[in-house]
């Protein structure tokens, strides 16, 4: 699975760690999340997709391998 939160992030102006206190997650995960080394719980998922005010789809896809 590949996101686009690091896309999202920089058009709100927000960290990692900004991101990571308003979701209640650690800065560390923030980045793994990013890097694809960790996918997110639907919930985290949700979360996420709030504060940027985009559908879940609008930041993570599936790759066609996935």
């Amino acid at each position: 699975m590949k996101n686009r939160l690091k896309v999202a992030r920089a058009e709100m102006d927000l960290t990692q760690e900004d991101l990571a206190k308003r979701i209640g997650v650690s800065r560390q995960s923030i980045n793994a999340i990013e890097s694809g080394r960790y996918v997110p719980s639907t919930v985290l998922a949700l979360k996420m997709a709030q504060v940027f005010g985009k559908s879940v789809e609008e930041i993570f896809f599936l790759e066609d391998e996935d």
